[in-house]
């Protein structure tokens, strides 16, 4: 297989850094969503630092994945039914950009949250940055607020990416799923 993207398929790279985001996105949400369920103390904390660790990877990873996508351009669309031709492609395009947007939307305002807090940001267990401001617990509950739409909209959109590529697969029956998945060995 090709590190780069094909005008048919894509390549190594696209695969791994789309695979890695969506895997860290659903971690981070479900830590997220039911970090209640663990118990006060040092298991709720580990799953807030696990959480902001995730966050923090897929912005590495989106500081990657961006700029390979520039160059690297993703390949050419399936042709499908004359009817959704150019509509079905902007939407597809729209939808991929406000993935983009909505990634960096909630890891901002996860950090923004946690600096709202009062409390620094760990950098992976190597490091912290501090807070740069003091704790302002109405300003944190509404960003929070803010990182859990976010997080929302990012999970329901990426279903409907899933949903739109399952669609393709199975009653379109093109190549528009196969080619984000590795080679099988056959």
């Amino acid at each position: 297989m090709s590190l780069r993207n094909s005008p048919e398929r894509y390549g190594a790279v696209s695969q791994a850094l789309h695979w890695l985001t969506a895997i860290l996105v659903v971690a981070a949400w479900l830590l997220g969503t039911f970090d209640d369920v663990l118990p006060k103390g040092p298991a709720r904390d580990a799953g807030l630092f696990a959480h902001i660790a995730f966050g923090l990877a897929i912005l590495a990873l989106l500081a990657v994945r961006l700029p390979w996508r520039l160059a690297d351009p993703p390949p050419n669309p399936e042709p499908g039914p004359a009817a959704a031709g150019i509509w079905a492609q902007r939407l597809a395009h729209l939808t991929h950009w406000a993935l983009y947007a909505l990634l960096v939307g909630v890891v901002g305002a996860g950090i923004v949250l946690q600096f709202a807090r009062g409390r620094p940001l760990p950098l992976f267990g190597l490091a912290e940055i501090a807070s740069p401001w003091t704790a302002d617990r109405a300003f944190a509950r509404s960003v929070k607020e803010v990182h859990e739409v976010f997080a929302n909209a990012l999970l329901a959109l990426a279903i409907l990416h899933a949903a739109a590529a399952l669609f393709h697969h199975w009653i379109l029956r093109d190549r528009t799923l196969v080619r984000m998945l590795p080679r099988s060995r056959r």
